[in-house]
């Protein structure tokens, strides 16, 4: 281990203990996994599984590849292992970089329902990268960094009323994911509270991402990485002895809170007050499809009612889809031909529409074959998305509330309403949902032996002695996911 990558612990305490940056600093510093209830450790294990697969299934995408090479061509020396490249390496920074977009490459990996951000995108590939550079890292501590990265976003998330940063045009995830890859990243490096406090403000400070990625660029797919790449670097910058934004979250003036939650009230208290009683962790929710999140209660609502009618598409006149604010300014824009995949997933007449011709929301709908045929956009043409304020006041779990109503040719109407979607709320997918998705993604991109490799590494994590040997299952070419 390097000088300059020696622990920086020296029982240093935050520079306010009683705030909320002082508080969340102080209890990433002092806990340990044996704080953390069983049940609690062994989600996150699953919750690395699925971004395990999701990084599989995204490493060899036509934009994945994209982004390989352009990386790699700026940055090509360094040990960090790319996912599914053939033990080809680079720097540890763009190492998070383009792991995690390959977790969002296909917007199939988790999301969190109240404060958005897709937790496994920045914390998996903060905890490889750094791994890569701290020396040996058991499987221990690579689960309590991943824990901490958990618990860290969401709550900043909150604090800002994360679901109202989507409806102001902000990606949600990269403003406070930052964080979340710190955290995680911190946690290798053996930070104290004052360590984790520079750790905490120098990740703040680059904080950002704009929601318009949406659309037809493919920079939706790299904007989390941005954050994991940046939340790693400010875990180093405070490893070695570098001050960052002391008090980030309290200050009046330039203050993370201030600034990003300017005219809507944040509120500070979602930061620290329940650390160790209430586990975000279990609140993450792990995708059923290969959409956005403020699409899923939709989709269950289509695939609902397709199972209840006898329908063909002719046979439907009108759709009309009722969400609250931050669903409709994500997914209720109009679609026009020709639409582009990541446009598709964040769409929520195409995902409607899909899910009642298809019954399903997955890989295959999501082709540009798929996308651009006439079937599904004879229903989008007849699809109306509208802003439903009253879901707005709902309470804040079940403001993904929606609405589905179908107005069918001869007259007849059929309407169904889904408070919350597969994956969310009283309604998530078990342990062994996980499992069953992992084994259901990753069947066609590696072989059957390193898949029950790699599932049996991550759900053994505690018991590893090095997670190199994690890295080792992660880094052979993975076959490409569309063919």
């Amino acid at each position: 281990m390097s000088a300059s990558h020696r622990p920086r612990n020296t029982g240093a305490p935050a520079s306010d203990p009683t705030g909320p940056t002082g508080r969340l600093a102080t209890w990433l510093a002092d806990t340990t996994l044996d704080d953390i209830p069983a049940s609690v450790r062994e989600r996150a294990k699953h919750l690395l599984l699925d971004g395990v697969g999701c990084a599989l299934v995204g490493a060899q995408l036509p934009v994945s590849r994209t982004g390989v090479e352009a990386v790699t061509a700026l940055d090509d020396a360094g040990s960090a292992v790319i996912i599914g490249w053939d033990g080809r390496t680079t720097s540890a920074p763009s190492a998070a970089m383009l792991n995690s977009s390959f977790i969002q490459g296909f917007e199939l990996d988790d999301y969190h329902p109240l404060a958005p951000l897709h937790s496994n995108s920045l914390v998996l590939p903060a905890l490889l990268a750094a791994a890569s550079r701290v020396g040996t890292v058991s499987g221990s501590r690579f689960l309590l960094g991943a824990i901490l990265g958990y618990e860290t976003g969401p709550r900043v998330g909150l604090a800002l009323h994360g679901l109202e940063m989507l409806s102001r045009g902000w990606h949600s995830g990269p403003v406070f994911g930052t964080h979340a890859a710190a955290a995680a990243a911190g946690a290798l490096y053996g930070l104290d509270a004052a360590g984790f406090e520079d750790t905490l403000g120098i990740a703040g400070t680059q904080s950002g991402g704009l929601m318009a990625a949406q659309f037809e660029s493919m920079v939706k797919r790299m904007q989390h990485g941005f954050a994991a790449r940046n939340g790693l670097t400010a875990a180093a910058l405070a490893a070695s002895g570098y001050v960052g934004i002391k008090r980030v979250f309290e200050r009046e003036y330039g203050g993370f809170l201030a600034t990003f939650g300017e005219g809507h009230s944040p509120d500070a208290r979602q930061i620290a007050d329940t650390l160790g009683s209430v586990w975000e962790t279990e609140r993450i929710a792990v995708k059923a499809y290969a959409a956005m999140g403020g699409l899923h209660a939709a989709i269950d609502a289509a695939l609902k009612l397709r199972r209840e009618l006898p329908l063909s598409v002719e046979d439907i006149e009108h759709i009309r889809i009722d969400v609250a604010e931050a669903a409709f300014h994500h997914g209720g824009w109009q679609a026009v031909r020709p639409l582009e995949p990541i446009g598709a997933q964040m769409n929520l007449a195409y995902a409607v529409a899909a899910a009642l011709i298809d019954g399903a929301v997955l890989i295959d709908q999501f082709t540009d074959e798929r996308i651009n045929r006439d079937d599904v956009w004879y229903l989008i043409d007849r699809t109306e998305s509208r802003h439903e304020a009253a879901y707005d006041q709902l309470p804040h779990d079940e403001r993904l509330t929606t609405r589905l109503r179908l107005t069918l040719k001869d007259g007849s109407r059929h309407e169904t309403l889904v408070t919350h979607p597969r994956g969310t709320g009283d309604r998530p997918l078990s342990n062994t949902d996980i499992v069953a998705k992992y084994r259901d993604l990753t069947h066609a991109v590696i072989t059957p032996d390193r898949q029950a490799a790699i599932e049996h590494a991550v759900l053994g994590l505690d018991g590893l002695e090095d997670i190199t040997a994690l890295a080792d299952l992660l880094s052979p070419a993975a076959r490409p996911a569309l063919g």
